[in-house]
């Protein structure tokens, strides 16, 4: 009787921990804008230089991105307890992978994520036991195709130029996912991502689980892979920060609007640099556009900066290795091309 009521007490003591956790974590994510506000006067700075923009951007990003790793891998973390990791790779692998790598790109689509914040949902899916093609799917789709882009398209230039960009990236990103997933290329994930797949599959036990247990388990998730990736983090949110504001319009606005072949190709490198999200580099665009840029080049420009961001690709290097990496940029770089050519011909 004593044992039961112990248990009875922990279950719904962890539960209301984790509700005063999650309302916390609310409150701090809705107010990221805010603290990065406050907190930038102390360093002297502002918003009206470059290296303010910089700084605030670092301050607002990076509790927004951790924010999300710990909460997402959290509850990836209590959800893998009611299903085994076989039985979801069972249910997008196989004749289903197509059809993963759809509805992944679609949730990808409603999520206004840029790629470091898509990140932390991309390693939670993973450790969930979603195949990898599926995953990235969703990694691609999220800031590449996002409903920024969409609403400056359709304003600027109707619906069929804003159907059109929301087609082309979907296809980039399903088409992406299954190439990559037809690949084999599990191997070349990081030993620890390796080692929480394995380790699921030996230890799931989650139907004699009670709540109290299964938080436990979401929260040696969040030790586990947060505890590896924040370093990855910092240094990426970093590296993004110190280029951020610091775009050369005239400079890109002088080639890009050149009708030659190798101005889509330039325009995607020069965007794998550089990091912002949709808000941020869409003023960019409409500049680039003002001054006579061709729009196919600028969407090259504009889905490399926010679908290929070099700090996206430190955050994944802790979880993906070098081949695999070079695979995922390769296939989504050629899709970008092949949108920039397609809006480029038919604009």
């Amino acid at each position: 009787m004593t044992s039961i009521a112990h248990r009875s007490f922990s279950t719904s003591g962890r539960v209301t921990v984790v509700a005063l956790l999650c309302a916390l974590w609310w409150a701090a994510y809705t107010h990221l804008t805010a603290f990065a506000d406050r907190l930038l006067p102390l360093t002297g700075l502002s918003r009206g230089t470059h290296a303010g923009e910089a700084v605030h951007f670092f301050l607002y990003d990076t509790p927004k991105v951790l924010l999300l790793l710990t909460g997402v891998v959290f509850v990836m973390g209590v959800i893998q307890t009611f299903f085994a990791p076989e039985r979801t790779r069972a249910l997008l692998s196989g004749h289903r992978a197509g059809i993963g790598n759809v509805l992944a790109a679609s949730l990808g689509v409603v999520t206004p994520f840029c790629s470091c914040s898509a990140v932390p949902l991309f390693i939670g899916f993973l450790s969930a036991g979603i195949p990898l093609g599926v995953t990235l799917s969703f990694l691609i789709a999220a800031p590449m195709v996002n409903e920024v882009a969409l609403v400056l398209l359709f304003g600027l230039f109707g619906w069929q130029v804003a159907a059109l960009y929301l087609g082309l990236g979907l296809s980039v990103a399903v088409v992406s996912g299954v190439v990559i997933g037809r690949l084999g290329m599990e191997r070349h994930l990081e030993d620890w991502v390796q080692a929480i797949l394995n380790g699921q599959a030996a230890r799931w036990d989650g139907d004699g689980m009670d709540w109290s247990q299964r938080i436990a388990a979401g929260t040696a998730h969040v030790r586990t892979i947060v505890g590896k990736v924040w370093p990855y983090i910092l240094a990426g949110i970093g590296l993004g920060a110190l280029i951020h504001g610091y775009v050369p319009e005239d400079f890109l606005a002088s080639f890009m609007g050149r009708d030659v072949w190798w101005a889509v190709p330039a325009a995607t490198l020069l965007g794998v640099p550089m990091y912002t999200n949709a808000a941020g580099v869409i003023p960019v665009v409409q500049a680039l556009i003002g001054k006579g840029a061709a729009l196919g080049t600028v969407l090259a420009f504009m889905m490399s900066v926010i679908a290929l961001s070099a700090p996206e690709m430190i955050i994944l290097r802790k979880a993906l290795k070098p081949p695999l990496i070079a695979t995922f940029v390769g296939v989504v770089a050629s899709g970008i091309l092949l949108v920039g050519y397609v809006f480029n011909w038919l604009l």
